[in-house]
C-alpha cells in the first residue's frame, strides 16, 4: 500500500518525539525538585551566557508554549478528521520536536535561581514539566493503523474505563499551556507578588479560623478592631500598625483544605482556662494581623517596585529575594502548626511555635528593611515600627 511508508515514517517520528519529550521531562523534573542541573544542548542556552542582553526565560517560555499549543491543536484535529493524513501529522511533529519542545526545556534551564529566584525557577520547571507530560500523552494517542480515532478514543473523559480520550487530553494540555502563558505574562515582579499574595491569603484564613475557634467557647469578646474591611493600609505605612485592618477573603482551596483538617481535631478553651490559652490566643491574633500586614507591605513597597524583567546577573537583588522568599513561604506553614497546637490546647508547643513564627516574621522585616537601592525609604520606617510592635505582642 502506498500509505505504508508514510505510516512507518509517522510511527518512527512519534516514537522519537515521545522519547525526546520523556528525556526532557526528566531534566525539567530534576530542576523542579533541585536534584540536578542537567544541561540541554540548545543554542539558546549557549547564547545566553556572556551576552550583554541575556535571553529572557519567561518570554522564551511564553513563545514556546504558544507554539506547542498551536501545533498540538493541529495534531488533535488531524487524528479525528477524515481523511487521515500521516504526512501532515509527521510534518507537525517534526516542527514540534525541532523547535518549541526543546525551546521550552531551555527556557526552564535559563530560568536560574541566580536571576529569577529559586521560587520562580521551580514554578516554571513544574509548569513546563506539566506541559511536556500532557503533550506526551496526546502524542501517544496518534493512531498507527492509518485510521482516525474511534468515537470512544476521541470522546472518553478522564477516569473512564477507556482512559482519557484525545479531546480531553487536548483540553488538559491547553490548560497547562495557558498556565505557563499566564506565568510568563505576569513577569518577574508580578509572579513574586502573586506568590506572596497566596501566602498572605493562607495567613488570613488561619487568622479567621483561629478567631472562630476562640469564639466557640461562648465567651463574648469585643473584636471591633476587625469590624471594618481592609482599605489599602499600606498607603499610610507610617501610620499606626494597630489601626490597619485585614480583610477575610478565602482564595485558595489548598489553604481551606488544610484548615478544615486542623479544625477536625479541635478542642475548645475551658472556661477556667488554667493554661491561659485565651491570653496566648489574643497575643497570637494580634501579631498574626501584623504579620499579614507585613506581607501586604512587602508586596506593595518591595515586590511591586521590582522591574518586570529579572535583574542582571551581577545584581544583589535576587540574592536577597532568595533569602526572604523561603521565609515568606514557611511562615504560613508554621502558623498552621501553631493553630493545631491551639486546637489541642498544648501551651508549651504554642509558646514554642509562636516564637518561631514571629522570629521568622521579624527576620523578613529585617531582610527587607532597606530598599533595593539606597539606605532608607518609607517602608524602612514602617518595618522598624513593625519590629517593635511584634515584640510587644
Amino acid at each position: 500500500m502506498s500509505s505504508s511508508p508514510a505510516l512507518e515514517t509517522l510511527d518512527t517520528v512519534v516514537s522519537n518525539a515521545i522519547a525526546l519529550i520523556s528525556q526532557l521531562e526528566a531534566v525539567v523534573a530534576g530542576i523542579a525538585v533541585q536534584k540536578g542541573t542537567d544541561t540541554i544542548n540548545n543554542t539558546a542556552a549557549v547564547e545566553s551566557q556572556g551576552t550583554v542582553d541575556p535571553i529572557d526565560a519567561l518570554s522564551l517560555a511564553h513563545d514556546s508554549v504558544a507554539l506547542i499549543k498551536a501545533h498540538a491543536t493541529k495534531i488533535s484535529l488531524l487524528i479525528i478528521n477524515e481523511p487521515f493524513t500521516p504526512t501532515a501529522i509527521t510534518s507537525v511533529l517534526r516542527e514540534l520536536i525541532t523547535g518549541p519542545v526543546p525551546a521550552l526545556a531551555s527556557a526552564v534551564q535559563l530560568c536560574t535561581a541566580e536571576r529569577y529566584t529559586q521560587a520562580l525557577q521551580q514554578e516554571l520547571a513544574w509548569q513546563g514539566g506539566r506541559v511536556l507530560k500532557e503533550l506526551r500523552e496526546l502524542l501517544s494517542k496518534i493512531p498507527q493503523n492509518g485510521k482516525i480515532l474511534s468515537g470512544e478514543k476521541k470522546n472518553s473523559s478522564a477516569g473512564s474505563a477507556a482512559g482519557k480520550g484525545s479531546l480531553a487530553a487536548t483540553g488538559v494540555l491547553w490548560a497547562a499551556c495557558d498556565d505557563v502563558i499566564a506565568f510568563s505574562k505576569r513577569g518577574f515582579a508580578g509572579n513574586l507578588v502573586h506568590k506572596v499574595e497566596q501566602f498572605r491569603d493562607t495567613l488570613k484564613d488561619i487568622m479567621e479560623e483561629l478567631k472562630e475557634w476562640g469564639e466557640e467557647t461562648g465567651d463574648d469578646e469585643d473584636d471591633d478592631e476587625d469590624s471594618s474591611p481592609e482599605d489599602d493600609g499600606i498607603d499610610e505605612v507610617t501610620g499606626s500598625l494597630g489601626a490597619t485592618h485585614i480583610s477575610t477573603n478565602h482564595n485558595t482551596q489548598d489553604a481551606q483544605d488544610m484548615l478544615d483538617d486542623l479544625m477536625n481535631s479541635q478542642q475548645y478553651i475551658p472556661r477556667d482556662d488554667p493554661d491561659k490559652i485565651r491570653e496566648r490566643l489574643e497575643s497570637c491574633l494580634k501579631r498574626l494581623r501584623l504579620t499579614s500586614l507585613l506581607y501586604q507591605a512587602t508586596m506593595k513597597r518591595r515586590l511591586k517596585a521590582l522591574p518586570r524583567l529579572s535583574p542582571t546577573p551581577e545584581s544583589k537583588i535576587t540574592a536577597r529575594l532568595n533569602e526572604v522568599l523561603p521565609l515568606l513561604k514557611r511562615i504560613p506553614d508554621r502558623f498552621g502548626s501553631l493553630a493545631l497546637a491551639f486546637y489541642e490546647l498544648e501551651p508549651t508547643e504554642i509558646d514554642h511555635l509562636m516564637d518561631q513564627c514571629f522570629f521568622d516574621a521579624f527576620a523578613v522585616s529585617e531582610l527587607l528593611v532597606k530598599p533595593w537601592e539606597g539606605q532608607k525609604d518609607e517602608f524602612t520606617d514602617w518595618a522598624l515600627r513593625f519590629q517593635v510592635e511584634v515584640k510587644k505582642g
